[in-house]
């Protein structure tokens, strides 16, 4: 086949046409200048991706590296606990409680526990012995929830040692709430008036040896991430959220605190025996860049892995002295056979889990013990409703650091 010579325009020999003529040749400009956006793009991360933390979409519009805008897509993990909850009995919707956040289970079964007993009217009459035991074992649930955030925020950012140093010490108290509750993630420990069974002989001891051999382990870890020049580069002073901002979008736990605000409701609701135990409440302070970046959050859950050992040791003391188990006592002798309240009524009961504020709202007929609505009110969907508000303006890479601080978990934004 013969080679076809090079069209050339009439009037201009070869290598002679000018630049403006080729240009208004081109695709371009045959469109309006106003109507070309070359320069954005529409990227999508997940819903099947490691950063995303879970099932989660976030649909950027980029302009090279720079985000543009983020929308994120729920709803790849709906699992209709408020529907379910309409056709159980309060003590069957427990261990749905439990998968809402699997990282923090016992927080979880707890609120809608409490919620329960107030509704009753049995809230003043748990005995001391099982509301130390119920903050203890949350306070371990808290502990490894927390490192299970730093863990994977540390590979978010390229930092794969702090994830196995979390995971290996996560192991510990995985391996003491099994030993308790005989389940390793889902629980379904905490009952509506008391415990599916007493602490096992022996855990207050094995327990006291985990602090004993984890507090040393917290200061390193802070040596080896918290306070290393590389992690802080690439969160202070990124995903700054303003105090005014978080309060605006209800955002709760570490996320409201990293912005400088000391609220935690065991402190302001005072539930349980949290106001006989002394601890304090970490806020973000701008240490390292601004009050309410990515390093602030993170700090947060930091110090308050700190805290929570300081009330598992207040727990153990008072649980091997004046709280000893007695041969007659009963977790469950004082759980109601039947669930049912004497008169129509509605709660709302607060509790502080670790990504924040968890409520149930529950609505009873007063005639059966099937509730005929439960709200759940979850710290992840609010916390996340604020993503594209801190994200907009920062570079790519920097969005995976903005979503892994928020630290969610889809089961509970999709309930």
């Amino acid at each position: 086949m013969e080679e076809q010579a090079p069209v050339q325009l009439p009037g201009y020999a070869k290598n002679e046409i000018p630049k403006s003529q080729l240009l208004q040749n081109s695709e371009p400009f045959r469109t309006k200048l106003a109507e070309l956006r070359t320069e954005e793009m529409v990227l999508n991360i997940g819903p099947q991706h490691p950063s995303t933390h879970g099932v989660l979409r976030l649909e950027v519009v980029t302009d090279g590296e720079i985000v543009v805008d983020v929308v994120p897509h729920m709803g790849y993990l709906h699992r209709c606990f408020e529907k379910h909850a309409e056709a159980l009995t309060y003590p069957q919707i427990l261990p749905y409680c439990d998968r809402m956040d699997y990282l923090a289970a016992m927080n979880n079964e707890w609120a809608f526990v409490r919620a329960v007993e107030r509704m009753l009217g049995i809230e003043q009459d748990i005995p001391q012995r099982i509301e130390y035991i119920r903050v203890l074992v949350c306070e371990l649930n808290r502990i490894a929830s927390h490192l299970v955030a730093i863990g994977t925020y540390g590979i978010d950012l390229g930092a794969f040692t702090p994830f196995l140093w979390c995971f290996k010490d996560r192991n510990h108290i995985l391996t003491l709430l099994e030993w308790a509750s005989g389940a390793r993630m889902l629980y379904n420990y905490i009952w509506v008036g008391g415990l599916f069974f007493d602490l096992p002989p022996g855990f207050e001891k094995r327990c006291e040896e985990f602090i004993t051999y984890f507090e040393p382990q917290i200061d390193q870890l802070n040596q080896l991430l918290t306070d290393n020049a590389l992690f802080i580069q690439r969160t202070a002073n990124v995903g700054v959220l303003p105090l005014g901002v978080a309060v605006n979008y209800g955002a709760s736990g570490p996320m409201l605190r990293g912005s400088g605000l000391r609220w935690d409701l065991r402190r302001a609701d005072s539930y349980s025996v949290y106001p006989e135990l002394e601890f304090e409440i970490p806020m973000g302070e701008g240490k390292m860049g601004t009050t309410g970046d990515c390093w602030d959050r993170h700090f947060v859950r930091a110090q308050e892995i700190q805290e929570s050992v300081r009330i598992i040791k207040q727990c153990l003391l008072r649980l091997q002295s004046d709280l000893k188990r007695t041969p007659d006592f009963d977790p469950r002798g004082f759980c109601p056979k039947k669930c049912r309240p004497q008169s129509p009524r509605e709660v709302y009961v607060r509790s502080e889990n670790p990504r924040g504020e968890l409520g149930y709202y529950i609505q009873s007929d007063g005639k059966t013990d099937i509730p005929l609505r439960v709200k759940a009110r979850t710290p992840s969907f609010c916390n996340l409703s604020i993503l594209p508000e801190i994200s907009r303006g920062v570079l790519l890479a920097d969005l995976v650091a903005i979503a892994g601080s928020i630290d969610i978990v889809l089961g509970e934004v999709d309930r």
